[in-house]
């Protein structure tokens, strides 16, 4: 890992990437760049979708013909015994979507999320799209019960909450909004196709695989809930 990629970094997906636009690499690209490696070594964590076989077997397809060192780490079954250095030993790591509070539950049971803080910490650049958006945050909204529902137990490397799939699943507006003017913590929505980059403390920038999407700053003030459309790129030409 170079120097340049030391910088705390995570790339926060509503939608898109791999799992959801297998044909439109501009996110995941974007993702890979930010590693600042020529052959980067890239791990999926599929912990969402319980190792699902499919969804490992998509992302090798994928990233088998980039320029990276493309692995997974499955935690259902027997987990490796090297965990710790296997993924510090990455570049990137990339959350796939899913069950997000059953995901949680796994890590915190294999201490996993304690390594990921060590390894963001370290400057792998971490990534993920829906669960693998949320997770990062101290709380969010998810449908891991089923409808639309605060969860309030994130991993809590970034403030606040988030909400992916802003534009593309009916219920998640209204439901989110409902939330924060109900006093859950404000934060980030993002559409599919758009995601927010955080580097260290400073505010995320937006970029987007797609024109027409964006992500939002959603707050509370003065008892109203407020949304504001924070300034996002399109990643293509």
């Amino acid at each position: 890992m170079s120097d340049s990629a030391r910088v705390p970094t995570i790339v926060a997906m509503g939608g898109g990437g791999f799992m959801m636009e297998p044909d439109n690499p501009l996110l995941d690209d974007h993702a890979l760049s930010l590693t600042g490696v020529e052959r980067p070594k890239l791990c999926l964590l599929a912990t969402a979708t319980g190792d699902s076989e499919s969804v490992i077997a998509r992302f090798h397809g994928v990233f088998q013909e980039r320029s990276v060192f493309a692995s997974h780490c499955k935690l259902f079954g027997a987990p490796r015994t090297d965990l710790r250095s296997f993924l510090l030993g990455q570049d990137l790591i990339y959350v796939g979507g899913g069950n997000t509070a059953n995901m949680l539950a796994v890590w915190r049971v294999h201490g996993v999320d304690k390594i990921l803080r060590e390894a963001w910490e370290a400057g792998v650049v971490m990534a993920g799209v829906s669960a693998g958006m949320i997770c990062w945050f101290e709380a969010g909204a998810t449908d891991s019960f089923g409808p639309v529902a605060p969860l309030r137990d994130g991993l809590g490397f970034l403030a606040g909450s988030a909400c992916p799939h802003y534009d593309g699943e009916v219920d998640r507006r209204p439901a989110y909004e409902g939330f924060v003017r109900e006093g859950f913590p404000g934060g980030y929505a993002a559409d599919d196709g758009a995601a927010l980059v955080f580097r260290g403390t400073e505010p995320p920038v937006c970029v987007a695989s797609r024109p027409k999407v964006g992500c939002y700053r959603v707050s509370l003030e003065g008892g109203a809930v407020v949304e504001a459309a924070l300034p996002t790129r399109y990643l293509g030409a």
